[in-house]
């Protein structure tokens, strides 16, 4: 999530409203490592791309059902292609995410005032707050990937694609309008509070459909299963943004990868509940 990845085209600023593409560049020049070049940094940009968020989910959920499965189809076992499919990920991240759950988990733990507690969370180390939660919330993104390859691969590889999108989406919904951002500057800033909550709710209530037509394949209860996962993600992930927002004020770059970390798995848990 760099903004100096990009660049800023002063007659993309005043033109407001963003294209499809200009929407999908802003999502995967942000969420992914992927060369993708931005032409627009602006609040009609920013829009669009979080509004396309889930769609970098897609690729980066596709890209780690893919190595969890070349490695089950070799003969590995679900315990090593479930390092390998979460591990995916945070490589397409840069690891930000991850960073961002460590540094959200140490600023929430100081019990510091919000500018204090912010300033724990701008800092290049990570305190044993963010170690202990990197380290519980990684272990159970693994058992439960794992478990759900050795009920198959197609369930592992649908579970694992889900809870991509849904981290992803968790993002979209913490960029509705009525969300402030804690700093002046940085990726909260240029994204908060830009997406119409209409648009966002529009958003969530597609991938959560989209959701139960995947579990579709396992009959009925398969799709109300998997969508549950979904709304569970979600519902965890609104949780955390509430609390981040009276504790902080607001959201900031490392609040976003907390959300994401923490909607994907709660879904991927909910997933091999039943």
């Amino acid at each position: 999530m760099n903004p100096t990845d990009g660049t800023t085209d002063g007659t993309a600023d005043r033109a407001g409203r963003a294209s499809a593409a200009d929407g999908i560049r802003f999502a995967f020049g942000t969420l992914t490592v992927l060369p993708v070049r931005l032409t627009r940094w602006d609040r009609g940009a920013a829009r669009a791309g979080m509004l396309a968020a889930p769609l970098a989910g897609v690729v980066v959920g596709l890209c780690a059902a893919a190595a969890g499965g070349l490695l089950l189809l070799a003969g590995s076992a679900p315990a090593f292609a479930a390092v390998v499919s979460v591990a995916v990920p945070a490589v397409l991240t840069r690891g930000l995410h991850l960073d961002g759950l460590a540094d959200t988990a140490d600023g929430l733990g100081s019990g510091k005032p919000a500018e204090d507690a912010l300033r724990i969370m701008k800092r290049s180390d990570i305190g044993p707050f963010g170690v202990v939660t990197l380290v519980l919330v990684l272990a159970a993104q693994i058992a439960a990937v794992s478990e759900l390859y050795g009920a198959g691969w197609t369930r592992g590889a649908v579970a694992v694609v889900l809870a991509a999108v849904t981290a992803r989406l968790a993002l979209t919904l913490a960029c509705r309008s009525g969300v402030l951002a804690a700093r002046p500057d940085g990726l909260g800033a240029a994204v908060a509070g830009a997406v119409p909550i209409r648009a966002a709710v529009a958003a969530a209530l597609l991938v959560t459909a989209a959701g139960a037509a995947a579990g579709a394949v396992h009959g009925l209860s398969g799709a109300v299963h998997h969508a549950a996962a979904v709304l569970a993600g979600l519902g965890a992930a609104e949780s955390l943004l509430r609390h981040c927002v009276r504790r902080f004020g607001g959201v900031t770059g490392d609040v976003f990868g907390a959300l994401a970390e923490t909607a994907a798995t709660v879904a991927l848990a909910a997933l091999t509940l039943g």
